[in-house]
């Protein structure tokens, strides 16, 4: 199979598994949490802390390294976190799991991470609540270009790679868009893959397709013969993406919550508004260098960034009917026997800080 290609596909081929190895280094170089975007060249200023004075709290947040928590990154990265008096750890994890599970540990105070983690540990019994919205569901379904593959139901028979069993990603995967299509993870080979691995298999003809949410979409359009066909969020849209906090601290500092929740919210704001200025905050974390190689030439690194981030819907605020959408995602898990008993979602979510935002309109 391999050896039909021509040399300039060959070529192709080469500059996307590098261009995306690349990111790989990066995402695991900026994995620090450490504000990697600091102090480079042409970083926008940070945002001036509050005129007003309060008394530093310490927070430790937990997130993942993609664009579906970039609120909880800019916050850090645009000295957000400051201006509203907290001193924030920036914790990143390589899963939702891992990240709940630190959280459970009381090893992180609060994170941005999948609606469907909460609800998988509240029913075990853990003491966490959704506290803020964060993002809607984006997962897109890119295929090779010469996979034959021009619909969801064309992925039968096909190789699929996207995220663990039991993630977001992997619970609506199945739950709606295979669903929809009338298929089951039996009809497609899957892979198992993280994001980077999934868009790099991809690259290298390992598998057909990949169901990844951005920058990794947008990365491999730009450096593979690749299409999107899908994106969940263009047909079902759902609050991907929360904000959690541990019941702990909760009770002992809710008025860090608060504060963290302000920045974020202002960091969601500069996010919708400007993704251009965003997008210099936070591209260290995602491309390593000012420019990112394609398969037309280098283009701007930050462009790359703005897009995807222009890409996704960030809300801060939780609404009734994303509050309906949660419990249809809970329903899905107990089909899948993700969960071994119903939840009721409004038991686990707190909106105390949201509608003291509503208030003040």
């Amino acid at each position: 199979m391999l050896q039909r290609f021509s040399k300039k596909a060959k070529s192709a081929r080469f500059l996307a598994v590098t261009a995306i190895a690349a990111m790989m280094l990066v995402a695991t170089a900026c994995g620090g949490g450490n504000g990697a975007k600091q102090g480079a060249s042409g970083t926008p200023e940070p945002t001036k802390p509050a005129v007003e004075k309060k008394d530093t709290k310490s927070l430790t947040v937990g997130y993942l390294n993609v664009m579906d928590d970039a609120q909880a990154m800019l916050a850090y990265d645009a000295k957000l976190y400051e201006k509203h008096g907290l001193n924030v750890k920036l914790q990143p994890f390589e899963s939702g799991t891992d990240l709940i599970k630190a959280m459970v540990g009381n090893q992180v105070d609060a994170g941005v991470l999948g609606f469907s983690n909460a609800v998988a540990w509240t029913a075990k019994g853990a003491g966490l609540k959704v506290v803020g919205g964060a993002q809607l569901g984006f997962h897109s379904l890119i295929v090779r270009n010469d996979s034959g593959i021009k619909t969801v139901e064309d992925l039968k028979g096909k190789k699929l790679a996207s995220q663990k069993q039991g993630s977001t990603a992997d619970i609506v995967l199945n739950g709606v868009t295979f669903a929809q299509a009338k298929l089951t993870n039996k009809d497609v080979q899957m892979v198992y893959a993280e994001p980077a691995q999934a868009i790099q298999s991809l690259a290298g003809g390992a598998v057909d397709a990949a169901f990844v949410f951005e920058p990794y979409s947008r990365m491999a359009q730009l450096t593979s013969p690749v299409t999107q066909i899908y994106e969940i969020g263009k047909v079902w849209p759902f609050p991907c993406m929360v904000v959690i906090a541990t019941d702990d601290i909760l009770k002992k500092d809710r008025e860090a919550v608060n504060r963290m929740l302000d920045a974020q919210k202002e960091a969601i704001e500069l996010l919708q508004k400007d993704p251009q200025k965003s997008a210099e905050y936070i591209t260290a974390r995602f491309i390593q260098g000012d420019s990112f190689k394609t398969q037309n030439g280098e283009v701007k690194a930050t462009s790359v960034i703005k897009d995807s981030i222009a890409s996704q819907t960030f809300n801060w605020e939780i609404t009734p009917d994303q509050v309906k959408r949660m419990q249809e995602i809970a329903d899905i898990m107990i089909d899948q026997k993700a969960l071994d008993k119903p939840v009721k979602v409004e038991e686990i979510i707190d909106l105390t800080w949201q509608k003291q935002q509503q208030a003040k309109k």
